[in-house]
């Protein structure tokens, strides 16, 4: 069994796979997950291989602590990946962002393929019919846009998250709500209708914490997954054991 970590700026998204299933999913606050996954994972399933994307604040010390226990994989620009990465400074390319086409060279080989990933940021990312990953665009998410809004002005108030119906916002509030919520959703379906002029036979994967939220107000045909990252993780795992 595999274990893949994803690890955030506050938690981290793990889970357990047989093969290319997933067996059992955990949400970990960062600062628990060395613990939690000796004591609730690694006693209970019989873990032969991990891999962790860190975009958070795993210490060093603790990815040492976890691997005494597990073969571990810590993905960066070196890892050994299975499309061909063209983005200019690799260096630079978040962890996450390779997961996610990794995720899209396993499950759609040979198609024109766009990631969106709506999340804390809301990343673009596309590879073609080559398995060519050639970039894409980040971003501010929608958490991130009405915490902008309230903290760059005087008088603007913080709003949590709701679906705008309106096209025009006739107060203060319903105007954050429609620029924010239902704008950043004409803004994705425009970066899709941008790149299906280029790429007619697109596939369009919407995935990240946002996703549900976001994919019912989108006219463009999209899939949403909530666990394309975590297949990513694990597809590059296999790709590297199988070297």
């Amino acid at each position: 069994m595999n274990l893949i970590i994803d690890s955030g700026n506050t938690r981290a998204k793990v889970a357990v796979f047989e093969k290319n299933t997933i067996i059992k999913q955990f949400i970990i606050p960062s600062q628990q997950l060395v613990e939690t996954i000796h004591t609730e994972i690694i006693k209970k399933y019989p873990i032969d291989y991990g891999i962790i994307s860190n975009v958070g604040f795993v210490s060093s010390k603790d990815i040492g602590e976890l691997e005494k226990s597990v073969q571990l994989v810590t993905l960066n620009h070196t890892t050994k990946i299975p499309f061909l990465n063209l983005y200019k400074t690799p260096e630079t390319l978040g962890v996450d962002r390779i997961a996610l086409i990794a995720a899209a060279s396993q499950q759609y080989p040979g198609k024109h393929t766009l990631v969106v990933d709506a999340g804390t940021c809301i990343t673009y990312d596309f590879k073609n019919n080559k398995e060519e990953y050639l970039g894409g665009a980040i971003a501010p998410g929608i958490t991130m846009r009405y915490k902008s809004l309230h903290q760059y002005t005087s008088k603007l108030p913080l709003l949590s998250k709701i679906e705008a119906s309106l096209s025009i916002g006739a107060s203060t509030e319903e105007a954050i709500h429609t620029g924010v919520s239902g704008h950043t959703a004409l803004e994705i379906d425009a970066v899709i209708d941008q790149y299906c002029n280029n790429y007619p036979d697109l596939t369009v994967i919407l995935t990240g914490g946002d996703a549900h939220f976001l994919s019912k107000r989108l006219k463009n045909s999209i899939f949403a997954t909530s666990n394309f990252l975590l297949e990513g993780l694990n597809h590059i795992l296999a790709f590297n054991n199988s070297q």
